[in-house]
């Protein structure tokens, strides 16, 4: 096989066209400097003295299941907590777009609870303020904890019965599997306690669990987010959807061609502890679309891209086929032999660049091209490696496995 480097257009400015979500990392040790310190812990204890009721329970249920809508995890942002009560991951966004998000007006919203026990010069309130700094004032740190990517995490949310109050966790970040909670108690005569227990993950199977974490997905575009802001795209998971070019039609084509869509991916574990929330997991794809070169001087008119997408697997979806139904190449051509394939689960770091190559074929000979993917040096490397059209067209339809996750590939043909 011949090696060959496809038109100069470089393969990252390529990415840069193709990729469809991207999310700013912090080098690992380096975080955003923050004037006033919040931490998980405090705002768990917090959540808990706070006089939550029936209307706050379902303002946060309401959060929770628009974010999962939207693609995202089960999460409730502090920011849109004190902007837009009630909306997920994603509300705003679509909001702004024009595109009509179902609301509803909360009489006592969670922000007027929390404003009202930071600010009413409450005891505990205030020996948390002179525990973290002499001189924080209570707006000083409700402004940091509104400003700050703090956020509710309800796993198993789809479980809640619409009335039992939850046990308030947060996120201990050493790996641990448990942790303290602190298990609201109301009576049917209104009266209120609060006890410490013991929480892990089958607690949050059995009973509603609210997590004080931290958010990790939600600068990124989800497909969910895709479809609705284009709806042309469809509104679930039945409907193929397709990158930022989008496919070739007819036209382009000059008759029929073949698609290579995944239909469907499910996920075998989870990546992180359950105090931290699902599973991000990047699909990217290394090509050349409508690849029809006759001689090696024509091959210098294409250029390589890449497809990037994510897709959140909730630990309630752990061993289950997500729909997924995205393209990855839009136009196959006989003469594209194979591509560079990898998954990744995310977990930040600094950007680094799998250099992967695959390979087109001109008059019966194979030329072989590369394709930067893009990663960070702390994801969970899934699977990588290269995949021929050999491949899909024998596995068609048939769910295959690589690493932890197991895939369903199809190529679609298009008269």
């Amino acid at each position: 096989m011949k090696k060959f480097i496809l038109m100069a257009a470089s393969v990252a400015a390529a990415a840069s066209f193709a990729v469809s979500c991207t999310k700013e990392k912090h080098s690992q040790g380096q975080e955003e400097e923050e004037s006033v310190e919040v931490r998980l812990s405090d705002v768990a204890a917090m959540l808990s003295e706070i006089p939550v009721g029936p209307d706050q329970l379902t303002e946060v249920h309401n959060a929770v299941t628009s974010s999962a809508a939207n693609g995202y995890d089960e999460e409730y942002m502090m920011s849109d907590l004190f902007e837009s009560p009630g909306s997920g991951v994603g509300d705003m966004i679509l909001v702004s777009k024009g595109i009509e998000v179902k609301s509803q007006d909360y009489p006592s919203p969670m922000k007027d609870l929390i404003k009202e026990y930071l600010t009413s010069g409450n005891t505990k309130a205030g020996s948390l303020f002179n525990g973290l700094s002499s001189g924080i004032t209570p707006e000083e740190y409700l402004e940091a904890l509104m400003s700050s990517d703090i956020q509710i995490y309800w796993p198993y949310f789809e479980n809640w019965d619409g009335k039992t109050y939850p046990v308030i966790t947060f996120d201990p970040g050493d790996g641990t599997e448990a942790n303290i909670g602190y298990e609201l108690i109301v009576g049917d005569d209104g009266s209120r306690s609060v006890r410490e227990v013991v929480v892990n993950e089958e607690t949050a199977r059995k009973k509603p669990v609210w997590v004080v974490n931290r958010n990790d997905d939600s600068g990124m575009t989800s497909l969910e987010m895709l479809r609705r802001e284009d709806p042309d795209w469809g509104s679930g998971g039945g409907d193929v959807i397709v990158g930022l070019r989008g496919p070739a039609t007819k036209a382009e084509s000059g008759g029929s061609y073949k698609t290579l869509v995944i239909k469907d991916f499910t996920a075998k574990r989870n990546y992180d502890t359950w105090f931290a929330g699902a599973s991000e997991f990047f699909v990217k794809c290394g090509s050349v679309e409508n690849f029809k070169a006759r001689t090696e001087e024509e091959m210098k008119l294409y250029s390589p891209s890449i497809t990037d997408f994510m897709i959140v697997v909730r630990r309630c979806q752990v061993g289950y086929p997500v729909n997924f139904n995205a393209v990855l190449v839009s136009e196959w051509t006989d003469q594209l032999e194979s591509c560079g394939f990898m998954i990744v689960e995310d977990d930040g770091g600094t950007r680094d660049e799998w250099k992967c190559s695959a390979t087109v074929k001109v008059n019966s000979k194979s030329y072989g091209f590369e394709v930067n993917l893009p990663f960070y040096t702390r994801d969970d490397i899934v699977w990588r490696g290269q995949l021929a059209g050999k491949y899909f067209e024998k596995y068609n339809n048939v769910t295959g496995r690589f690493g932890d996750v197991a895939i369903t590939f199809e190529i679609m043909e298009t008269e």
